[in-house]
């Protein structure tokens, strides 16, 4: 009993460490002071679903970006190497960007 409990608890440390390392953090696309229009349109060309919060009446092509937060994967079925069976791939993200 006492080695399925370390064992457990070996095993949820390694679940809990790769969790953790297998989200980057994530940073807004460097460029022309952080433009939101540009911001925005590197996030879309990379596959993503960019969802903007604005926080300020400032129109979208002066304002700037505050923040970038990462949401659900997108998942699409693509077709694998051999191209005879599909399977589920994350193609992108929903990100959400704040601009002020």
């Amino acid at each position: 009993m006492k080695n399925f409990t370390i064992a457990t608890a070996a095993a949820a440390g390694f679940a809990a460490a790769f969790v953790g390392l297998a989200a980057p953090a994530l940073a807004a696309p460097s460029g022309n002071g952080n433009a939101a229009t540009t911001t925005i349109s590197e996030l879309e060309a990379q596959g993503n679903r960019v969802i903007v919060n604005r926080q300020s009446g400032t129109a979208l092509s002066d304002a700037t970006v505050v923040s970038v937060r990462q949401g659900n994967p997108i998942r699409e079925y693509v077709w694998d190497a051999q191209g005879d069976d599909k399977i589920r791939q994350n193609v992108g993200h929903v990100l959400y960007v704040d601009v002020k």
